[in-house]
């Protein structure tokens, strides 16, 4: 089959079809898409809220917990403890499929109610960390997301087996670290990015297995160097004292010179690492994944996001998780041995199979627009049938959906082989990680036909503003747990917990003066889009694709000239 050219029903512009991709869909029994690979993922990552989090009251046992949902929300909420209990029965609440009315306007009347859980999250894995979301296995840790197997860890993004760290993207492996991006298997690594392997060292850019080094862009198997010049050990301490990265000041002026010293040497067009066939980027250890972002352990995929943890196989448009999925195709946080997932959001765990149009399914099989059920079969809008009933009402509904599709209020058309539609999403668009990688105003976000919602002004008053905090971190006394902080960048209300105070007291760094929200915004801006350019070698003009801008000012090499003059 030849490359089928179509137009996007969102953004308009124009993409390609693959022969291999009809292949894939084939194989899947779905047709291929109608929005383009940038407006899918952007639609699908509307259905996943990591950050924003609210105060509201149990709907069953009434006690006061920590939620996704805000508390004037329609929904029904469950706190976690009593989501995953036997206190209910997640069967008793389903509809009956109506021929006469449009399936997805009755998955939104379910979606009412059906009760949804306060968090996303393996609670019963977690030790004193009330506040994460996506995460599981965790100790002692405080605003992490997308994380597990941490102990300690606080104000992080994309972290796994990670211990006493802090303020870091995309880290693993780690230990005694601190503002980090796209870094593992380090030991006391400061201020750096893309680094691996490691240790007592402070704003690396790209280095594998240095130490004692600081401000060094490229190095490999180095120590004792200052940008990128060698000097004695002697001679290193006591010029690493000569830059007082122990003040606010001192730190700021660091990070400056450290950034710009790094822009004067080459980067290789991609993040990535033991590839085979491999485009996109921060792609590591996978074969054949094509136009993937953030991904490891992946095979034969496509257009695929945050699958943080392989294997991952045989999947197209997929965002978030992995850990043993196949066979699956445009979902959001599918996971642990899921097979045969079409447009879910959350279905996983065990041996999820056969499922689709679900949200929040967890070890079910062979289910169709159902919402919130646990190890429950052969149901549609909730309610059981027998597998024969089931399968001839499936393909009833499926031909419904073709012939009567849903029309949101923009005009797009949703049949069957489309995610859900973005009117059955449980949040806002300003909630979701869209807004966190397809950043848009209030009013861009009504014109689109998508939902805002207003944000909820702090109850506490400031008593501490950015510019009156101590320059160093030597002159901050335990007082300072009591204050009221203010961002420097947003002016919201923020406070310190004591696991911060003392792993940067253990670092010897300043507090921060923006508060976390306005920290983890500052550390995405350094990663790369989740989008490609071509451009072409600056040493040998080889093409390729990066999710480098052509107007970007890096240096950017293809693999070959990278690795003849870095490694």
């Amino acid at each position: 089959m030849d490359v089928e050219t179509r137009n996007c029903q969102n953004c308009k512009n124009q993409f390609n079809v693959e022969p291999e991709d009809f292949g894939f869909y084939e194989k899947m029994q779905v047709p291929p898409p109608t929005f383009c690979p940038e407006c899918r993922f952007q639609r699908r990552i509307m259905f996943r809220q990591e950050r924003t989090l609210y105060k509201r009251s149990c709907d069953l046992c009434k006690k006061e917990v920590v939620s996704i949902h805000a508390p004037d929300t329609k929904m029904v909420v469950y706190c976690s403890h009593c989501w995953y209990s036997d206190k209910w029965d997640d069967g008793a609440f389903y509809l009956d499929y109506d021929p006469k009315r449009n399936f997805f306007e009755q998955m939104m009347e379910l979606h009412q109610k059906a009760p949804y859980s306060a968090m996303i999250h393996d609670y019963t894995t977690l030790v004193n960390s009330e506040y994460v979301n996506y995460a599981g296995s965790l100790k002692n840790c405080y605003l992490i997301f997308n994380a597990d197997f941490n102990e300690n860890v606080h104000y992080s993004t994309v972290v796994v087996r990670n211990k006493d760290s802090m303020d870091s993207l995309m880290l693993s492996e780690s230990e005694l670290c601190y503002e980090n991006i796209c870094s593992g298997k380090s030991f006391r690594l400061f201020f750096s990015e893309d680094s691996s392997n490691c240790r007592d060292s402070y704003f690396l850019k790209s280095c594998t297995d240095c130490s004692d080094c600081y401000g060094c862009v490229n190095l490999r198997n180095k120590q004792y160097h200052i940008f990128n010049e060698s000097y004695t050990k002697e001679e290193y301490v006591a010029k690493l004292k000569e830059f007082k990265i122990n003040t606010y000041s001192g730190l700021m002026r660091a990070r400056e010179q450290a950034r710009a010293f790094w822009l004067e040497y080459p980067r290789k067009y991609m993040h990535a690492l033991m590839n085979a066939n491999a485009t996109g980027d921060y792609v590591f250890q996978s074969k054949n994944a094509i136009n993937c972002y953030q991904t490891k352990g992946i095979e034969d995929a496509r257009y695929c996001q945050f699958l943080t943890m392989g294997p991952a196989k045989d999947i197209y448009d997929v965002t978030e998780w992995g850990n043993g999925i196949e066979l699956v195709v445009d979902s959001v946080s599918a996971g642990e041995g899921t097979s045969m997932v079409r447009f879910c959001n959350c279905a996983c765990q065990g041996d999820t199979l056969d499922m689709e149009y679900c949200m929040y399914n967890l070890r079910c099989k062979h289910n169709f627009g159902c919402i919130n059920l646990k190890g429950k079969e052969y149901r549609i809008l909730n309610k059981q049938y027998s597998p024969e009933e089931y399968k001839k009402m499936r393909a009833e509904i499926i031909q419904s959906m073709n012939d009567r599709p849903y029309v949101d209020s923009s005009g797009r058309v949703w049949k069957y082989g489309e995610f859900l539609p973005y009117d059955l999403s449980p949040w806002a668009y300003n909630e979701t990680q869209a807004q966190q990688y397809f950043p848009l105003t209030k009013e861009e976000i009504l014109k689109k036909g998508w939902r805002w919602r207003e944000p909820v002004p702090s109850q506490h008053k400031v008593t501490l503003p950015p510019e009156k905090l101590p320059d160093s971190i030597r002159d901050l006394q335990d007082s300072i747990l009591q204050e009221v902080l203010g961002c420097a960048k947003c002016s919201k209300p923020f406070k310190m917990i004591p696991a911060e105070l003392a792993l940067l007291r253990r670092f010897e760094f300043p507090i921060p003066r923006l508060c976390p929200d306005c920290r983890h915004m500052e550390r995405l801006s350094r990663l790369n889009p989740p989008k490609l350019w071509d451009r072409n070698c600056a040493k040998c003009n080889a093409a390729f694709q990066t999710a480098y801008a052509p107007d970007r000012p890096e240096i950017i090499y293809c693999e070959s000239c990278y690795q003849k003059e870095v490694v």
